[in-house]
């Protein structure tokens, strides 16, 4: 079994949005409250922190291999070029692909608005025995539905229950949900944009819709705030993690992970036949021999 990494203060702990007393504008998106304060200490950990991700997630597949129901779901939000492909990439990236499954939820499609907003959603929850990846989500639709006045204020603010109840469900049948919000400064996101615009192997990245996006910044956030109020809940808490150093913010949602699969503690089934009457059987019996 791989060296656990060295023990620090609960991340969860530190991240997790409580409802009444979580305030977004005090977060400071720069921020390293817990861990590492440099891009090689970060390193260094992660990949301690990688080799326990895949030792747990193997055990999880297993588990789910032989009946078992469970399963974990990531879920990453945050605006433009917050970094959640970058967070996939480096945190998923520490694992079997072969237990994960990753969604990524674009504008929806014609076929997908004439069903009910969760209804794409429910189609890509995660296997028993996989670990879930979202970039973007259901909350799209109290985020862009609210902004851009898709809809009208009493629908995305019914969506709210909705969403809880949805989650509330996944949780009764195996699912484990952590949900992270990668809080980025407007300023990081200027700089990102502007990187991308100068890199001919990132324009493709870029859409000029982006700055009519960006205008909006502030409206955003405020349609975060309820969001992640709202449903932050026991059976699905959000986490908001500071995006500005993209090192952190990986570390971070890492480490959110870690102690999630910590705590569903998947187990290896016990085999459906005798693996001492095996082990003879092939000293003994032998086809080959």
């Amino acid at each position: 079994m791989a060296k656990k990494s060295a023990q620090v203060q609960s991340v969860r702990d530190i991240f997790r949005v409580t409802p009444g007393t979580f305030e977004i504008a005090g977060l400071d998106p720069a921020a390293t409250p817990v861990g590492p304060k440099s891009k090689a200490g970060a390193a260094a950990d992660m990949a301690e922190v990688g080799a326990e991700l895949d030792e747990l997630q193997e055990a999880l597949y297993a588990e789910g291999s032989g009946g078992g129901r469970r399963r974990v779901l990531l879920v990453l939000q945050g605006l433009d070029t917050s970094g959640k492909g970058g967070t996939i990439r480096h945190v998923a990236g520490q694992v079997n692909p072969q237990g994960l499954h990753i969604a990524s939820f674009k504008k929806p499609t014609r076929a997908e608005l004439r069903h009910d907003f969760l209804w794409r959603i429910r189609r890509q929850v995660p296997e028993p025995g996989r670990i879930g990846v979202f970039d973007r989500s259901h909350y799209e639709d109290v985020l862009v539905g609210r902004v851009d006045e898709l809809v009208p204020a009493a629908e995305w603010r019914r969506r709210y229950r909705l969403i809880n109840e949805f989650e509330a469900e996944l949780a009764a049948s195996g699912v484990t949900i952590a949900k992270c919000f990668l809080h980025i400064s407007p300023e990081k996101q200027k700089e990102r944009l502007v990187a991308r615009l100068r890199n001919p192997a990132k324009q493709w990245k870029y859409n000029p819709h982006d700055i009519d996006v960006r205008a909006k910044f502030s409206q955003y956030l405020l349609a975060y705030q309820d969001a992640l109020v709202k449903c932050s809940t026991p059976d699905a808490p959000w986490y908001a993690i500071p995006a500005d150093r993209k090192w952190y913010r990986n570390w971070a949602v890492a480490r959110v992970l870690l102690e999630t699969l910590r705590d569903v503690a998947p187990v290896y089934p016990a085999p459906s036949y005798d693996p001492l009457v095996e082990l003879a059987r092939l000293q003994e019996d032998d086809p080959l021999r």
